[in-house]
């Protein structure tokens, strides 16, 4: 499910909650895995990580930073480079090995989440190195970013134009993917999970791991399946924390993705109406049709941001989205709505999206790590974006999406009058890019090797319950799920419950018993 392209960039589904982290492939894929084996990938997989303090005022003092370099493409690993940036805690102790955390999106930079996030995951370095990265095409990882294409986008789907005239819509749509092609440099047709999944193995090999020892948060979900189908004899210990499908095409991830948010967004009107300081007032039903009427006044009448453009109602929906992540952040979501309805103020509800929009030169395709001021404002959003087309074989046609176009409006707006229209954009964002690769969809599926821990939350508002019970049928006999009966995008770090069933897990083998639960209260069923 993919978030849509906004001059603003979101995390959609970006991992844990938001304490934490507030290819273009060619259809074709090896039928062998390339591995150490081949010898233009060897020295790849020969190399060691020269490990320093962490640059930056805000990072913590015991963060260790190094880089990765991957081959550009695996089927050409002469053809150029690219270095993946890393950071890790080391063990307390002497280690065992390493565990690598994937922190979701796709498009989250793991980087920044483990300094801002690590305490999460302290008790790990019991006897792991906790280890993250930044995937290719994000963060410090050769960045890609749309430039100009990222505001065309929003202006495309923002528009009427949409009612009355749709292919001229899909005209800009492909313009819009041709500037993401400009600005975004060689990354970009190697930005896909299959690619990801083979760095992982690099990354395992080179940090001195046997097997890899994983925890995958929301898309890193979809990133440790992938990993799983193509190193079956490299898996250790896979924890995949609110999963991601394998078989949905994107229309039907947004339907369910505008679902699970109208009723996240229930349940914080629910909460809000008991304060006399809600923005929305005091009674439920008119405070939900105050959602709807607000946003549309703002897209009729956008108002000012401090940066320059103007915020829409769209751009409001954004927002919200990611707020309703976790409980945790309502009473926020709370004042900065009554911010904006008060005093017209958008700057709480824009710090939920990270506000502003990029420009970047064009890639140079050097392949070394990016500075943290040269990494495009956009580049969460730009990576989102091609991380999932390149995942998703489905390109109707303009014909296609012309002919169903009502039928799907229909459809969004039923699942939610507040996030359907939001949502309906995914159907068109990867009009005018390539092909994305159908192995995810064909070939992840019935997995030897050893088990895994599937969590999935009841009341997961971008990750539905259901997806955590159809992934693990189609992982087969190895895959283990924990029902999590509570709310929120994941489990580990907002259930004690979840999070010492993980660890227990990671750290001594412990597999909870197929089916077995945890509680809203946190007593284990």
């Amino acid at each position: 499910m993919q978030a849509k392209l906004s001059a603003r960039p979101t995390i959609r589904r970006c991992a844990l909650t938001g304490a934490i982290v507030l290819t273009l492939l060619g259809a074709g894929l090896p039928m062998a895995v390339a591995d150490r084996s081949d010898p233009d990938l060897s020295r790849f997989y020969d190399q060691k990580v020269t490990w320093s303090k962490c640059a930056g005022a805000e990072m913590p003092k015991d963060l260790q930073c190094g880089k990765v370099t991957v081959p550009l493409d695996y089927a050409k690993p002469r053809a150029g480079t690219l270095d993946l940036a890393l950071a890790r805690y080391r063990a307390t102790g002497k280690p065992r090995g390493s565990v690598l955390l994937n922190f979701g999106g796709p498009g989250a930079a793991g980087v920044n989440a483990l300094a801002a996030g690590g305490k999460e995951f302290m008790d790990l370095t019991k006897d792991y190195d906790v280890v993250t990265f930044d995937p290719r095409g994000v963060g410090r990882s050769s960045p890609v970013s749309c430039g100009d294409g990222t505001e065309e986008a929003a202006d495309a789907t923002d528009s009427t134009d949409l009612d009355a005239d749709p292919r001229a819509v899909l005209k800009k749509l492909e313009k819009a993917a041709a500037q993401c092609a400009k600005h975004s440099g060689p990354v970009l047709p190697h930005i896909g999970t299959v690619d990801s999944a083979h760095d992982l193995d690099v990354m395992r090999e080179t940090l001195g791991d046997k097997k890899l020892n994983y925890l995958g948060f929301s898309y890193g979900t979809r990133l440790g399946a992938v990993y799983a189908a193509r190193f079956p004899k490299k898996v250790g210990r896979l924890v995949l924390d609110g999963v991601d499908t394998l078989t949905e095409p994107l229309t039907e991830q947004g339907v369910a993705g505008a679902a699970g948010q109208q009723t996240a967004l229930d349940d914080f009107v629910d909460w809000c109406v008991k304060d006399i300081a809600c923005p929305l007032g005091q009674d439920p039903r008119m405070a939900r049709e105050q959602v709807v009427r607000l946003v549309g006044s703002l897209d009729e009448e956008p108002v000012p941001t401090d940066f320059g453009q103007e915020f829409t109602g769209q751009d409001l929906v954004g927002s919200i989205s990611q707020a309703l992540y976790s409980s945790e952040l309502w009473p926020s979501l709370e004042r900065a709505l009554a911010d904006l309805v008060e005093d017209g103020d958008t700057q709480g509800i824009l710090a939920f999206s990270g506000g502003g929009a990029a420009l970047r030169a064009d890639g140079d395709g050097d392949g070394d790590l990016a500075d943290d001021e040269d990494i495009p404002l956009d580049n969460v959003s730009a990576a989102l974006m091609a991380i999932n087309c390149a995942d998703d074989p489905d390109r109707p046609s303009a014909d296609t999406i012309t002919r169903n176009l009502g039928r799907l409006r229909a459809e969004y707006e039923k699942a939610s009058p507040v996030f359907g229209r939001y949502r309906l954009t995914e159907v068109l964002m990867c009009y005018g890019r390539p092909k994305g690769t159908d192995y995810i969809r064909d070939e992840v599926k019935d997995l030897p090797g050893p088990d895994m821990l599937l969590v999935g939350t009841r009341g997961d508002p971008a990750t539905p319950y259901r997806w955590t019970v159809e992934t693990a049928e189609r992982l087969g006999d190895s895959a283990v799920v924990l029902d999590n009966r509570s709310e929120g995008h994941t489990g580990y770090a907002s259930s004690k419950c979840v999070h010492r069933k993980v660890d227990g897990f990671l750290l001594y083998g412990s597999l909870p018993a197929d089916g077995s639960s945890c509680g809203p209260d946190d007593d284990d069923r």
